[in-house]
């Protein structure tokens, strides 16, 4: 039983950084008000927080599954305060504050009428910061971290965020600010 729950754990881990990554990603893409990947914004933005809620399963299905696994040696504690764990505290500990930002991030989200736009995006921010704590998380943390497959995953997530990111900060980028409905610059 204690393999399945690490293959489930460790499983559920890889999809986990994958969706997250194309979250981001899309988050980044919607910002300039344009289509992305041939949809119309509004099927970007679905898709957004498709992957984001659906990776946001994932994490949790990957930490209940370590947390029952004697070999993970995880304890309740291990979920809230970071960096207390008994194997690889640090790796952990980043692990943690992930999960923390994730949760933080999934809250706003869902109070987000009553919290007002402008604290929904300030909190938002923290993605910037939690999905390259994630991925340190995976890379020290994860069973697969050293294999080939693992590592040119890792990187072709980090290539995708770091080319939205360029993008959203390069001169290129141009956000339209006009209201639903208005015509929008070609």
């Amino acid at each position: 039983m204690s393999e399945a729950l690490w293959a489930l754990g460790r499983g559920t881990g890889v999809i986990s950084l994958i969706l997250i990554t194309v979250s981001v990603v899309l988050g980044i893409l919607t910002r300039s008000g344009r289509p992305a990947f041939g949809m119309p914004r509004f099927a970007v933005t679905l898709v957004h927080r498709n992957a984001s809620l659906l990776g946001s399963v994932f994490v949790l299905v990957h930490v209940v599954s370590l947390f029952f696994d004697p070999y993970a040696e995880l304890r309740l504690v291990d979920f809230f305060v970071p960096f207390l764990g008994t194997a690889k505290p640090i790796w952990l500990g980043l692990g943690t504050v992930s999960l923390d930002l994730l949760v933080a991030l999934i809250v706003t989200a869902l109070l987000r009428r009553f919290i007002g736009h402008r604290v929904f995006r300030a909190v938002h921010w923290f993605s910037y910061a939690m999905w390259p704590i994630a991925l340190a998380h995976s890379l020290g943390d994860g069973t697969d971290a050293g294999t080939v497959w693992f590592l040119t995953l890792a990187g072709l997530c980090t290539a995708a965020v770091l080319g939205s990111v360029g993008w959203r900060a390069s001169r290129v980028f141009v956000e339209f600010r006009g209201t639903r409905g208005a015509e929008e610059p070609a």
